[in-house]
């Protein structure tokens, strides 16, 4: 997979780049957004996630990691293509569509293209309990979660991943954080073994 490329920008339009990376030319379906701040003959650094098909190969391109995750996240919802996603994250920032999740504010989800109510309601049943996991979502009152540790942060993906509610799975990262201190996180492997010992699978 294709996770990131650094490069100069060839060409643009107002939904991709073409980025020359060593002499190679890469499409990359991109935000408006990112697309406007990106100038002909700069240098670029974009967080990519590559959508393959039996007809294509497609780029899409991301300022960060954390868009980038949450641009895959919401293709795991049934219904929800990279087309989708990526108009979700062109009509709102990833902070502003996790907190539209965690709200169940179906209202403002309907407006994606392509999504409709039904699609809306699904989204929201889904992922709920997901879009608290990449830390975007805001609290009640309007400020930004304490930051998580890199670490956690992959032990909870991890976790979720394995089929554990964000409640379960942040009880067991809470139990690894007691037995070992920052310094001696180094495999992130030997962390979830770890979480998984410190009680039943679900």
């Amino acid at each position: 997979m294709i996770a990131s490329l650094n490069g100069t920008v060839l060409h643009a339009t107002s939904h991709s780049l073409v980025l020359d990376v060593n002499g190679v030319g890469y499409l990359i379906h991109v935000t408006p957004n990112v697309a406007s701040g990106a100038h002909i003959g700069s240098a670029l650094l974009l967080h990519t996630s590559l959508t393959v098909r039996e007809d294509a190969l497609t780029l899409f391109g991301f300022e960060t990691r954390a868009a980038r995750d949450f641009f895959e996240l919401l293709q795991s919802v049934s219904g929800i293509g990279p087309k989708v996603a990526l108009s979700a994250l062109s009509l709102y920032r990833p902070t502003e569509l996790a907190d539209a999740i965690t709200r169940e504010d179906s209202a403002a989800i309907e407006k994606v293209p392509g999504l409709g109510k039904k699609g809306a309601q699904r989204l929201i049943l889904e992922l709920k309990e997901k879009a608290a996991i990449l830390g975007l979502s805001q609290s009640s009152d309007g400020a930004k979660p304490s930051p998580r540790s890199p670490w956690k942060e992959q032990l909870l993906s991890a976790l979720v991943g394995l089929g554990f509610t964000a409640k379960d799975a942040q009880s067991r990262i809470d139990s690894v954080a007691l037995e070992v201190s920052e310094s001696e996180v180094t495999d992130i492997s030997e962390l979830l073994k770890l979480a998984l010992a410190s009680g039943k699978q679900p």
